[in-house]
């Protein structure tokens, strides 16, 4: 899966102030005329009713099938345990429309509206989500859900979210200690309630290594180098544009290039003019496989700028990393509100070298140097030892903890 560092996510703010107060509007007398409606039929039935809104103990929510990769672990340990998923997404071709879960319920809301509209009125004991934003934008805190959880999509800081991202979540299952110091940090400055925080692990990663665990060997090929950027004005292909293909192929190594999914529709003009310059040979071919798993199995480094591809290569396939200068601009981040250095710019130069205007016009001995120094081997240990809690076993704690803080909901309920 491509990542981003810089969690990517559909902002929902993209919709109109005046949208967000007709919504809220709207929604407030829905709720109002629903409940009086409730109300009637219960004094018309002698004070017996049977209401649709029943109360769902687990809602998972995603914004993209992109995080279908986040969720399935948890899903299928749920399963495991007899535990039913009602699950919303935002994509018609979301996988877990189609998984083979029994007691997933998954169901596309696709117009933003009537997403939102569902979600700010769902009655549900636990909301789990990789969005963040919730009740800063156009999702709302429904007052009929007890627990709003966050996992986050990325091994990485998780303060590079938009502000308040995470302020009205009631928990985050995080992966290391240093996102833990991050979010305490910042309830402190916005005198925030603590948040429950538990480290969980990564499952998606989980599975990744499980599966790299069975494969066979990569078969025999020539050294290659997969370029996967991310997309926008600050990723390689805005800033460097058709010069590192360039350079790369002079290596004479078998390049792949994989543009984030983004970049064929915000940059589509560009992604046009590069495979048209640059087309698929027997030394270059472009990937857009839906799963990378094949792709990261065969290349032997990789070359990234601020896409979180660059934590699944380097500490599940254990491999070496060249990575360019994010050039993080924090203003918009809950980061701008700390002093601590973002753990992301310590770990990149443990785990591989950085690209440079510089170091790219000697790319192959950048490219030799990282894949023989075994100072990066012993980067990746530290690395993944700060940022990969309960390696192997991040579903099963994430399923724990889901099914333990309903047990107490429903504890507190019947109290």
């Amino acid at each position: 899966m491509n990542h981003s560092i810089i969690p990517g996510y559909i902002d929902p703010g993209t919709g109109s102030m005046l949208f967000t107060i007709l919504i809220g509007i709207l929604g407030a007398a829905f709720y109002s005329i629903k409940m009086l409606f409730i109300k009637l039929r219960f004094k018309i039935g002698g004070g017996k009713v049977e209401t649709e809104n029943k109360t769902i103990p687990y809602v998972i929510f995603s914004d993209n099938k992109r995080y279908w990769s986040i969720f399935e672990p948890i899903c299928r340990e749920m399963e495991k345990r007899g535990k039913e998923i009602y699950y919303i997404t935002a994509s018609p071709d979301d996988p877990a429309l189609t998984c083979d879960l029994k007691n997933v319920k998954a169901e596309c809301i696709e117009k933003e509206n009537k997403l939102f509209s569902k979600l700010n009125y769902i009655n549900a004991d636990i909301v789990l989500s990789t969005t963040p934003g919730l009740d800063v934008y156009q999702w709302k805190r429904s007052r009929e859900v007890k627990y709003y959880v966050h996992i986050p999509h990325a091994a990485s800081d998780i303060t590079l979210y938009r502000m308040f991202g995470l302020d009205y979540y009631d928990a985050v299952l995080l992966s290391g200690d240093y996102q833990i110091d991050d979010i305490r940090a910042l309830e402190k400055l916005r005198d925030l309630p603590a948040k429950d925080m538990t480290k969980v692990g990564i499952p998606y990663m989980d599975e990744m290594a499980k599966r790299l665990e069975t494969a066979p060997p990569a078969p025999e090929h020539p050294r290659t180098v997969l370029l996967a950027p991310s997309w926008g004005k600050s990723a390689i292909f805005g800033v460097y544009g058709g010069k590192i293909i360039d350079l790369l192929l002079k290596t004479g190594y078998h390049v792949i290039i994989r543009p984030h999914p983004q970049s064929f529709s915000s940059e589509k003009e560009l992604m046009d003019k590069l495979m048209k310059e640059y087309p698929e040979s027997d030394r270059l071919e472009w990937n857009r496989d839906t799963d990378n798993f094949d792709v990261l199995h065969r290349s032997d480094i990789l070359i990234s700028d601020f896409s979180g591809v660059i934590f699944d290569f380097s500490l599940v396939y254990d491999k070496p990393v060249i990575y360019t200068d994010p050039k993080i601009d924090v203003s918009v981040y809950d980061a701008w509100w700390l002093d601590t250095p973002l753990w992301t710019l310590s770990a990149l130069p443990r785990i591989g070298r950085e690209l440079t205007e510089e170091s790219m016009k000697n790319i192959k001995e950048l490219i030799d140097t990282c894949l023989t120094d075994s100072q990066f081997s012993e980067g990746r240990k530290a690395v993944k030892s700060e940022t990969w809690a309960n390696a192997g076993k991040g579903a099963e704690v994430v399923a724990d903890y889901l099914i333990n803080k309903h047990k107490e909901i429903t504890n507190n309920r019947e109290g």
